[in-house]
């Protein structure tokens, strides 16, 4: 069993389909393969790794095609727990090889494996009462009132872009990440394992104890830190589009923070500093990652990843 240190990295989904792309394979594979170099400074480093993923765009072009299908060929619409499996599908396989064509060219002898991941949530956690996550197409309102008469499904307005209603679905909390024993055991082998993709497939168990789906999405930067935890990573990394975590964003008092203790981290989110659709849900993760044990988060950018002068790194204390 390997004694390495262990991190679980987090793609955002810049890694894999940037804003003014329409998301093509050609686009996201070279964006997947640009993104997993960053990851070779890790493994040359000696981490063992397991890799996290975001899937919203790609969900929501699973759901595009779900509406095309059954309006176009009467094909059945999946439920939102099969698309999010899909893409995990989808998108670890994309992961997987690119990262065995970076590791080829780097001489790395590893090896890779992607799971669709289940993940447990409560079905009384309180997010089904008020779904908040927006997925899928943009309706007008007659679309939106007559599927929501037809399958029950809730949407809210939309007040970027060009307006129109899109549906809403639960984002509860995750709970426990079904084989993470599976996981620890491959990575400890010294496998890249990729794992909670989009923040894995939501399920609950029923009053038999049978496994049950969840119409709804996890945030997967926290199913990621949740798994980090339950797998005794040393490290868990949030990849996104900036290279620090600020306060005062955008505003002339603007200060970057390279470090941050979890007094200051919850400070700062009482504080209101860091935006709900942002930000927060990151620093959620990445305290919760620190709550449970963890030694080390940090936020970055990518291609800032081997410059430890860059990142935001969050620790219980400040470090020396």
């Amino acid at each position: 069993m390997s004694m390495n240190k262990l991190a679980v990295v987090a793609l955002g989904g810049n890694a894999l389909l940037r804003g003014n792309q329409i998301g093509t394979i050609d686009e996201q594979e070279q964006n997947t393969f640009d993104t997993l170099e960053n990851l070779v400074y890790l493994i040359k480093e000696g981490y063992d790794i397991v890799i996290g993923h975001g899937n919203g765009p790609q969900v929501g072009n699973i759901l595009m095609r779900n509406d095309a299908g059954e309006h176009m060929y009467q094909i059945p619409q999946m439920p939102l727990d099969v698309c999010v499996a899909d893409s995990q599908g989808g998108i670890g396989y994309m992961i997987e090889r690119m990262l065995r064509n970076v590791l080829k060219k780097h001489n790395i002898q590893k090896e890779v494996v992607t799971l669709v991941t289940c993940v447990q949530v409560d079905k009384d956690d309180p997010a089904f009462m008020d779904p908040q996550k927006r997925v899928g197409k943009i309706y007008t309102k007659e679309e939106a009132d007559k599927l929501a008469a037809d399958k029950g499904w809730e949407f809210k307005e939309e007040v970027k872009a060009h307006g129109g209603w899109r549906r809403v679905v639960p984002s509860p909390k995750p709970i426990s990440i079904m084989n993470e024993n599976v996981v620890e055991a491959l990575v400890r082998q010294g496998n890249i394992v990729i794992a909670a993709g989009g923040g894995g497939v939501p399920v609950y168990f029923d009053e038999k104890g049978d496994v049950r789906p969840s119409e709804a999405v996890i945030d997967k930067d926290l199913a990621s830190s949740l798994l980090a935890a339950r797998i005794k990573a040393d490290e868990f990394y949030i990849l996104t589009d900036v290279p620090y975590v600020y306060i005062n964003y955008k505003k002339p008092n603007e200060k970057k923070l390279e470090f941050l203790s979890k007094a200051d981290a919850d400070k700062y989110m009482a504080e209101g500093q860091f935006a709900k659709g942002s930000m927060a849900p990151k620093i959620g993760a990445c305290l919760q990652f620190i709550e449970k044990g963890g030694k080390k988060s940090v936020i970055t950018e990518a291609t800032k990843l081997e410059d430890r002068s860059y990142g935001t790194k969050i620790t219980m204390e400040y470090e020396d």
